[in-house]
Parts: C-alpha cells; sequence; structure tokens
C-alpha cells in the first residue's frame, strides 16, 4: 500500500486589492506519485465555486523555499523568512498565495521521510503507469 500524507493548513490569499483572505488548504503527497505534490483550495477559493487542486512537482516546492523557481503555471519565491509566495496562472486568471514556510517544509520533510530525493524512480511502475494513462486498469 503506497503512502498517502496529507497536511492540513492556513493560506493566505492575496486579492487584487491587496488584502489578505485567510483560507484552510490540505496539502497533499502520494508515494504513487512521487514526484508530485498537491495543494487543494476550498470551493470558497475558486470563481466557480468549486474545489481547486494544484498538482506540480515536489522538486518545485524545494526550489522555491530558498529562491525563486518555477516557469508556467506555478511560480514559487521566499517572501522574507517566515513566507512563501505561490503563484498559480490558469485560463481563468492568476492568484497569489502565501504560506509560511515553515507549514511548507514541515510537509516537504514528511514526504521525504516517505520517498526520499531521488527515490522517486524505484517508487514508479512504468508499466502500470503507462497502462493507466493509456486507458487501462
Amino acid at each position: 500500500m503506497a503512502v498517502t500524507l496529507q497536511q492540513p493548513t492556513r493560506a493566505r490569499l492575496i486579492t487584487p486589492e491587496g488584502q489578505e483572505r485567510n483560507l484552510p488548504v490540505v496539502l497533499r503527497y502520494s508515494a504513487e506519485d512521487p514526484l508530485a505534490v498537491q495543494i487543494t483550495f476550498p470551493s470558497s477559493a475558486s470563481l466557480d465555486g468549486a474545489e481547486v487542486t494544484w498538482i506540480f512537482a515536489r522538486q518545485l516546492l524545494e526550489d522555491g523555499l530558498s529562491a525563486p523557481a518555477g516557469s508556467g503555471d506555478v511560480h514559487i519565491w521566499p517572501c522574507g523568512r517566515a513566507r512563501t509566495v505561490l503563484e498559480f496562472h490558469s485560463y481563468q486568471g492568476m492568484a497569489l498565495v502565501q504560506f509560511d514556510k515553515i507549514a511548507l517544509r514541515r510537509f516537504l520533510t514528511r514526504s521525504y521521510a516517505a520517498v526520499p530525493a531521488g527515490g522517486e524512480e524505484t517508487g514508479l511502475d512504468l508499466d502500470q503507469g503507462l497502462s493507466r494513462l493509456l486507458g487501462g486498469v
């Protein structure tokens, strides 16, 4: 059975007016998809009233804790000593979300305990992944 970690935490959505709005979010990591992390935002944070989950590279989150990182839809950078900013881009627009750096670091530490850095490939079953991708089991 693959390890799945969930860590509820708080984030701050930065509105276009510069206001901060507290949000409960859930950070997830699964050994079945060892290269990725997930952040799920509540339905109250989306334009269409649906829960939103972003999935991106665990390494991107790690890199963004100490220096600006990312291209495309997700950008991450440190904001002072205590916070980290995640910027998400979609066809509907852009969202800026601040996290306490310690919460993200705790989550990453737990994920590395489940699947150490560099050990991600040993947890991947290429045949099973291709089968799922191509509509099999």
